[in-house]
């Protein structure tokens, strides 16, 4: 958001001056006529470039949950916010974060609100954060929209958390396993097999597919280790476009195990955003596109999409959800009836809850079966490499 700086001339004709943020020139001009003000002079300030030398430092959820707990204290204590933000700021020790936060306390003191001044800072605090604050600010409630904020925020991170612990588990368990197996093929099998080019015996298939297969990975170990980083990389770009993003998004609700446990933590997310927007007072159709943006999949992001288009006909949000196939039938019907009896955020927090207890049940679930099912595949694996091994040995000690 720009910053103007005016000279202007009060009812007693006194010069005063100032600088003020607004999205445009207009917006400056009407807020210094709410103040009776006569403008003399107005200029856009304009923004000196920050060279940065290397990458900024993200600001993680924690601090933005701790700044938003302590900012609804301080608050609800009656303490300004100027005064408030100048505490947070000299307290925190995120270098980062401390920027953000003294450059929010520098544009409000121009002129600019809460909200506008969060809203220069895309990268630490996420859209829904400063609508809601917007909403509190309007409403004259910021320290109870505060409190909503982070108490929404923890439950978030609580559920990432938790999602993050279910696949990272297995992930490093599956790499690991792969690694030291391509090890035992490229490192340990060439030992033998210049053992067996001593025997005069033709080799057993087991050993002689160990064998082919470890020429195969020796041979090619460039190859394979760049298809992994190119295929990981292609990934990653043909998400960024819409149409790959949705066949890669269906893929992934659709997968076994796995699918199912992030299609619970994405209906988890979207009952609790939107819940937590209606109760803050923020409109069904400004919610909605809220949420349409956070829920983090495209695939769901263009159910949300079909549920603001029924909404803005002035039908329900649940007949779209349920025509959608992603969301079960128990959510629909919840949503149906808080829409009928004017409860829709108890409901909605109400599946946020359940489905929160349904992905602990997943997650712990997912931990007790992929840690035997790993074991167990990776002891077939180096049972069959260790056999493949000494087989012709025995054989050849049988014959003598």
């Amino acid at each position: 958001m720009p910053t103007f700086k005016y000279l202007a001339k009060n009812q007693d004709a006194k010069t005063v001056t100032g600088k003020i943020s607004a999205d445009d020139k207009n917006a400056v001009i009407e807020e210094l006529r709410k103040r009776n003000l006569t403008i003399v002079k107005l200029d856009e300030i304009k923004q000196a470039k920050q060279i940065t030398f290397g990458p900024k430092k993200k600001v993680k959820p924690d601090e933005i949950v701790i700044f938003t707990r302590q900012l609804a204290t301080m608050v609800d204590a009656g303490i300004p916010i100027l005064q408030g933000l100048s505490a947070l700021a000299e307290q925190t020790t995120h270098v980062t974060f401390k920027e953000t936060l003294t450059t929010v306390e520098a544009d409000i003191k121009h002129g600019s609100s809460l909200s506008a001044a969060f809203a220069k800072h895309p990268k630490v605090f996420s859209t829904l954060f400063i609508n809601l604050v917007k909403v509190g600010e309007t409403g004259g409630v910021l320290n109870t929209v505060l409190e909503r904020i982070s108490a929404y925020l923890e439950k978030s991170i609580k559920l990432t958390r938790k999602v993050k612990s279910a696949l990272t588990y297995p992930s490093v368990v599956v790499s690991m396993a792969a690694i030291i197996t391509f090890v035992l093929m490229v490192k340990v099998v060439p030992t033998f097999t210049a053992i067996y080019d001593s025997f005069d015996s033709e080799l057993p298939p087991m050993t002689l597919f160990l064998v082919n297969t470890s020429d195969f990975l020796k041979n090619n170990t460039l190859v394979i280790i760049g298809g992994v980083i190119g295929l990981i990389f292609g990934i990653k770009q043909i998400h960024k476009h819409p149409k790959g993003a949705r066949i890669l998004d269906a893929f992934v609700l659709r997968m076994p195990v796995f699918g199912d446990l992030i299609r619970k933590v994405s209906i988890s997310r979207f009952s609790r955003t939107l819940a937590t927007l209606i109760q803050s007072g923020v409109p069904i159709l400004e919610s909605l596109d809220i949420v349409q943006k956070t829920i983090g999949n495209t695939v769901l992001e263009d159910v949300i999409g079909d549920v603001k288009t029924n909404v803005r006909e002035g039908e329900s949000i649940a007949t779209p959800l349920e025509k959608s196939g992603v969301f079960p039938t128990m959510v629909t019907r919840m949503i149906a009836i808080g829409e009928k009896s004017g409860q829709m955020e108890k409901m909605l927090l109400k599946i946020s809850e359940f489905y929160d207890d349904q992905v602990d049940a997943a997650v712990e679930g997912i931990t007790s079966i992929i840690e035997p099912l790993i074991i167990g595949v990776l002891g077939i694996v180096i049972g069959f490499i260790v056999i493949a091994l000494f087989l012709p040995i025995m054989n050849l000690t049988a014959l003598i």
